[in-house]
């Protein structure tokens, strides 16, 4: 590994240990991956792999060539990968290459879907999709009327083989918000338009609002990865990704020095801070500093600036030295921590992490 160089490293025990955690708190419920956006930038294939290890079967990505890369890291294992950008045009082919299962989510992605049902059904078979259904959070999904007039319709949607009808909570990192129940009563209301097919509402958060929300499936995604569901550490899941950079300097500043760029950041009083080498290219999320810490010499330090190429802690007292490895984010610097004093999700921190930050995978498949 190169020296000064940022390091990703990849726990897939952990993610084993927070799927484990997940499928406690699903209670019966299948526990499904998201592992759009690679994997959320950890990487699908392999996170994919030690998941399909330890019985996951179901798997959803966003875009249609995110799905072909799944499939081809898990090869002929047996597992179904839902694409939820759905039935686009020109990507029929590819879906059926690939064996995905389109997510249908408009009025004409199911005339799509219908047409190819047509030639399935008059070889012998039926296409297979899964039924996505705005339950209120207006962003995906037909609505339910659109649903309902579909179903009725001579031809409709039963001429597919829906599979998995499903929608998505927009407030469940908030148990207390209303919304939550507003959705939960209008799923019942899709659910029984399909009573056949299998039913899912929840992703990470929704797992945790409790058995109603789980119905068949619950699709996990940042809480896999050690995020909390209310967007605040979770005591039950563990960090699955540790940003670490080397210290590559260790300075002594008196009070009224100034670092870096502008004045970000003024010394107050004789400071001790270490320069090390990773900043907002290997996915540092500038807006964090002067909130966030790093962890070094077994305690929390300051994030006072982050640059480009560089980021600035305040070491303190503490016996570290030159070449010695800074945690930004892991076990010690919290995934919802480092989300929280950047202003931002956990999702963001972990896709921003850059190429540049060398891979690392621990207990692989």
């Amino acid at each position: 590994m190169s020296p000064d160089r940022a390091r990703l490293t990849i726990d897939l025990d952990a993610l084993a240990h927070n799927r484990a955690v997940l499928a406690d708190v699903a209670r019966g419920a299948e526990v499904a991956a998201v592992v759009k956006a690679d994997g959320y930038g950890l990487g699908a294939g392999p996170i994919a792999r030690r998941l399909h290890a330890e019985g996951t079967r179901s798997f959803f990505v966003a875009r249609l060539a995110e799905g072909e890369a799944v499939r081809a890291a898990l090869g002929d294992r047996d597992a179904t990968v839902y694409v939820l950008d759905g039935l686009l045009p020109g990507g029929a082919d590819r879906l059926a290459a690939a064996r995905l299962t389109p997510v249908i989510a408009t009025v004409p992605q199911a005339a799509a879907a219908l047409a190819r049902a047509t030639a399935a059904n008059a070889a012998g078979g039926r296409y297979q999709v899964a039924l996505q259904v705005d339950s209120g959070m207006n962003r995906q999904g037909l609505s339910l009327a659109e649903a309902r007039a579909l179903t009725g319709a001579p031809g409709g949607l039963r001429a597919l083989d829906v599979g998995l009808v499903m929608s998505h909570l927009g407030s469940a990192t908030d148990p207390a918000e209303p919304r939550n129940l507003e959705q939960l009563a209008r799923f019942r209301e899709i659910r029984a338009l399909f009573p056949d097919a299998r039913a899912s509402l929840a992703a990470s958060a929704g797992a945790f609002l409790g058995h109603d929300y789980a119905y068949d499936m619950v699709r996990a995604g940042i809480c896999l990865l050690g995020g909390g569901p209310q967007e605040l550490p979770h005591p039950r899941l563990k960090a699955v990704a540790t940003l670490t950079a080397p210290i590559l300097d260790i300075r002594h500043l008196s009070p009224g020095d100034r670092v870096g760029y502008g004045s970000g950041f003024t010394a107050p009083r004789p400071m001790r801070v270490a320069i090390v080498g990773a900043g907002y290219t290997d996915g540092v999320i500038r807006a964090g500093m002067g909130k966030g810490y790093a962890w070094a010499a077994g305690a929390r330090r300051a994030l006072l600036t982050v640059n480009m190429d560089l980021l600035t802690i305040d070491l303190g007292p503490g016996q570290a030295g030159v070449g010695d490895a800074v945690e930004l984010l892991g076990p010690n610097v919290a995934l919802d921590d480092v989300a929280s004093a950047a202003g931002t999700v956990a999702h963001e921190v972990l896709t921003r992490i850059s190429t540049r930050a060398e891979r690392v995978y621990l207990s692989g498949v």
